[in-house]
């Protein structure tokens, strides 16, 4: 590991493969207890090495959040791809190239653009009803019975398969006490079924219902009541995850590596080659009240050593972080050593970093690559 860490010279994503095959095996074994499709979201890792652990768990239909990822994942063999993000007009001729190549699963929430993709897609495909249930960000509401019936309606008898009901419940990442989470999770499968239900009964049938985030289909054992779960975070979790109680800080298995650049005693601060470039700006109010960009660790031989939360990320700015950290941890560091940072979203900062160190091989790894307009 020593290797590792004295081959790092500017911030770095650093991936712990075991946890990373722990956190899989985990979640796959769940689905599989429950007898439901496992569909992981590939946003966070966005590396086809890292899908190939997924392989491994059986799993064979994935989630992408754009058509670019799904093209990326096609390209190395995944056969099933939902874009889990409202159909974008201007991208109809990508939507018919991964049409004619991969069983393409696309989300729709409005009449016009069912409308749309019945008069230009060119190859079958699958369109699953967004359904918003409580996160208020895309989606049919789910006691709109007019809207979803008019939808199935317009996709009735086209090249379109109407294949089931989908919602994200991103509103589960405001609770912080598992038995809430579980309670949203009830209640979220409850809305997807009525939605479900009143389609049956306009002559709708045989759908199915799939949902997916991370804090539900982390903290809930049985899945029985739907078809598929979508989870994106899980495989590294974060500070964010932590917080909730999704997972323990021992299954955060992404951190970023900052070379230490300044030290500044009089104020305990240490500033960090590492800033929302790297790490995104998001954070978290921590239970002293703080704005908390990210906790911190020190590398060890045998991966890293958290620190106490007395230590965290209090500021970010473009290449800059500023740590302000207690008297004990600071007399450990010097200028040229390495912090690691364990970021608040882990998806945010995998995404501007494009890329990694698995731990402990010290092998590089690639994801997709970032796409150029123009």
């Amino acid at each position: 590991m020593k290797q590792v860490w004295d081959s790092i010279t500017r911030p770095t994503l650093v991936v712990d493969e075991g946890r990373v095959r722990r956190n899989i095996a985990r979640i796959a074994a769940k689905a599989r207890a429950s007898g439901v499709r496992f569909r992981p979201h590939f946003k966070t890792h966005q590396s086809a090495a890292i899908g190939a652990w997924f392989r491994e768990e059986g799993v064979t239909a994935i989630t992408a959040s754009s058509l670019s990822m799904a093209a990326y994942f096609a390209a190395d063999g995944w056969q099933d791809i939902t874009v889990a993000f409202p159909v974008n007009w201007r991208e109809i001729e990508t939507i018919n190239r991964l049409a004619a190549q991969v069983r393409l699963g696309l989300l729709v929430d409005s009449v016009e653009t069912a409308q749309f993709l019945v008069e230009r897609v060119t190859s079958p495909a699958d369109v699953w009803l967004d359904v918003d249930t409580g996160y208020h960000r895309t989606g049919v509401d789910w006691e709109d019975d007019e809207a979803a019936a008019a939808i199935a309606g317009v996709l009735h008898g086209s090249r379109l398969t109407l294949r089931g009901v989908l919602t994200h419940a991103g509103h589960s990442y405001k609770e912080h006490m598992a038995q809430a989470v579980r309670a949203l999770y009830d209640e979220t499968v409850v809305r997807l079924s009525y939605v479900r239900d009143r389609l049956a009964a306009a002559g709708y049938d045989g759908l199915e219902l799939s949902l997916g985030d991370t804090p539900c289909c982390s903290l809930v054992e049985d899945f029985s009541a739907v078809d598929e779960i979508r989870p994106g975070n899980f495989p590294y979790y974060d500070v964010m995850q932590a917080e909730i109680g999704s997972c323990g800080v021992d299954d955060i298995a992404a951190v970023v590596a900052c070379p230490v650049v300044s030290l500044y005693p009089g104020r305990g601060q240490v500033v960090i080659y590492g800033g929302g470039v790297h790490l995104s700006k998001e954070f978290i109010t921590d239970r002293h009240g703080r704005k908390n960009f990210g906790w911190l660790a020190l590398p060890t031989d045998s991966g890293w050593e958290v620190l106490p939360d007395r230590s965290y990320v209090t500021s970010l700015s473009q290449e800059h972080g500023v740590l302000q950290v207690d008297a004990a941890d600071f007399d450990r560091l010097r200028v040229g050593d390495l912090v690691l940072v364990l970021p608040v979203h882990s998806c945010m900062s995998a995404d501007l970093l494009k890329g990694g160190v698995l731990v402990p091989s010290g092998e590089g790894f690639a994801m997709m690559p970032g796409v150029i307009s123009g």
